[in-house]
């Protein structure tokens, strides 16, 4: 397994260091940018809301001083009912603003993923090498998510928490400023215990994603190989490897857990000695007959809502700090800029004749490992070349070359006498069509996985079937061409998933054929099937083949060998016999040992 390279992923974003929040909030407010109309009243309805939620404190003092007080019932019923028109209006208005805000949140979620799935998929090769498969799809499922919570329960709520906290310092302000003076006492320790908190709220929540990603990339890992986990009996180092991933998110949740439960209590002292302040000023006015008892129950209204904004705004920050950490991971993958760009200006080519060509070509995945070195060779268009050699000594890596899913350290690779580098890429795999040696299927019908989204009449995809004698099993399945394929195509078997993977390449017609060890997984009978098809197929396309089994390349008009990176000898197969080099001895060890 890789519990290293998750590891190493998990200690690249903790590269990630202090972010200037700010700047990261403007970037993701870019985004509602198309949504002004609908912001507008967002903003209008919680200044609208945040001014009339004081008048209710005010309508309770004068129930009190000019109705109670007097005995003035008719006068009372009439406040009464304003009350509750009030907030019957209120009501419907935080109704309608949450409604607006959700679906801005929904669609600004929409957005972002749309844009952050379009640039992975732009992505180069190396970078999917370097990124688990589990962390990315963290960053475009929760990661996404918690960014949308961010707008309709985060920076909205914040905003409409901060105009509340205005009205209500202002109505206190104009009720009574010194009683309001008193009340405003704990505002510096209330906002030195906040800014204490925060950054240390900020880097546990920025663990806590963090911890999520690296579980996500286990399971997505150990589940997809659940069939070797259980054929070699690792159930048990497996179990023990998920406890500690999962043991370190269950610390990074417990110390966000430990913090709030020291932030809320604090905030709940804060708010009673407020109160405790505001009763003991508030009772001497009285005595004083400078306040009336109206005004003093007004102002504990607003005292205990003075601290429900902020109450509020520690349980928004939650969602904001989770959101903040959220927003650096998926800001980090849109700024990871392809490593494989189009040119400017990319050649025009508008007949593709199928020439390839390796000029001294130099690769290294890894910087100073190179596994390709000062290769050269020709292909002819209509020639059929094929690669061998022992277990890394870089067949598969030179079909990723030609069709360009990495580019070369050094030298040149060229598709008609052009460099690949000066295509267009989508152009260039076009005329290209890649049998890889692990197939992969899609969830959906048989039909679809030959089309692959690409419209083909029904007459093209059975051709291309018949073609590669995959027709016949399709026609035995209970849905025929409609029959539905599980996940990763779990119910066929690997003889027909590869048959599948032809009709998939060859529907195409394409100038270029590459087969990466395409009759690996593939019993005799079929090997035979696919072979007569080849044949076929191959007649007219320049075609690259990359087999272990000798049996698959000798009717190749040219071999090449590879050993440890370089090209050691190339011929045809009994060239390279009676040359009794390298072709010579993998050929005595598949045959003269066997027999």
């Amino acid at each position: 397994m890789s519990e290293a390279r998750n590891r190493t992923g998990i200690r690249e974003e903790e590269v990630l260091g202090v972010v200037y929040e700010p700047a990261l909030i403007r970037r993701l407010l870019s985004y509602v940018k198309p949504y002004g109309a609908r912001v507008a009243v967002a903003v209008f309805l919680l200044l609208l809301i945040a001014g009339l939620e004081q008048i209710g404190p005010y309508l309770t003092k004068l129930a009190i001083d000019d109705h109670i007080l007097k005995k003035d019932f008719p006068g009372l019923l009439r406040i009464v009912l304003l009350f509750i028109g009030l907030y019957l209006f209120l009501t419907v208005a935080k109704v309608i603003q949450a409604l607006i805000t959700g679906w801005i949140g929904e669609k600004v979620m929409y957005d972002l993923r749309r844009q952050l799935f379009a640039h992975v998929q732009k992505q180069s090769l190396a970078f999917f090498d370097r990124n688990p498969v589990g962390r990315l799809v963290t960053r475009l499922t929760s990661d996404v998510q918690t960014l949308s919570e961010i707008f309709s329960s985060g920076i909205v709520v914040i905003f409409g928490d901060l105009l509340t906290l205005v009205g209500i310092i202002t109505a206190m302000l104009l009720l009574n400023w010194r009683l309001a003076l008193v009340a405003f006492v704990v505002i510096p320790p209330l906002l030195v215990v906040t800014f204490f908190f925060r950054s240390r709220l900020r880097e546990a929540f920025r663990q806590v994603r963090l911890q999520v990603a690296a579980i996500n990339s286990f399971l997505q890992e150990h589940l997809s190989g659940i069939r070797i986990v259980q054929l070699f009996n690792h159930q048990a180092a497996t179990s023990r490897n998920f406890s500690r991933v999962n043991s370190d998110l269950r610390g990074a949740h417990l110390r966000t857990v430990a913090l709030f439960s020291l932030f809320f209590p604090l905030l709940e002292l804060i708010s009673a000695l407020s109160i405790a302040l505001i009763l003991l000023r508030g009772g001497y006015l009285i005595l004083d007959d400078t306040l009336t008892l109206g005004g003093l129950v007004a102002f504990f209204q607003y005292g205990e809502r003075f601290f429900r904004p902020i109450r509020d705004l520690a349980e928004k920050w939650n969602i904001f700090q989770a959101g903040m950490a959220s927003t650096e991971r998926v800001f980090a993958v849109l700024d990871t800029e392809p490593s494989i760009m189009d040119p400017s200006s990319p050649a025009a080519c508008e007949q593709v004749r199928g020439e390839v060509e390796f000029d001294h070509v130099h690769f290294a995945y890894n910087t100073g490992e190179e596994v390709l070195r000062d290769i050269t060779f020709r292909v002819e268009p209509g020639e059929t070349v094929a690669l061998v050699g022992a277990t890394g000594a870089g067949k598969s890596t030179i079909t990723h070359l030609v069709n360009r899913s990495y580019d070369v350290t050094r030298g040149s690779v060229k598709i008609d006498g052009v460099d690949v580098r000066n295509w267009c890429r989508n152009e260039l795999l076009r005329h290209i069509a890649y049998v890889p040696q692990e197939v992969f299927l899609f969830h959906g019908t048989i039909r679809d996985n030959i089309a692959l989204g690409d419209e083909f009449t029904e007459e093209e995809i059975r051709r291309a079937a018949e073609t590669v004698n995959a027709h016949r099993f399709i026609e035995r399945l209970p849905g025929g061409y409609d029959e539905p394929v599980m996940e990763r195509g779990s119910t066929l078997s690997s003889g027909q998933r590869q048959l599948l993977s032809f009709a998939r390449a060859l529907i195409r017609n394409p100038r270029i054929l590459i087969l990466d060890e395409a009759t690996s997984a593939i019993d005799p009978e079929t090997e035979r099937l696919i072979q007569e098809a080849m044949e076929r197929l191959m007649k007219g396309r320049t075609s690259i083949l990359v087999a272990h089994r000798l049996s698959t390349v000798r009717r190749a008009d040219r071999i090449l060998v590879l050993h440890k990176g370089e090209l050691r000898e190339q011929g045809s197969h009994d060239e390279l016999l009676a040359g009794r080099g390298i072709y010579w001895r993998l050929y005595r060890l598949q045959y003269v040992r066997a027999a």
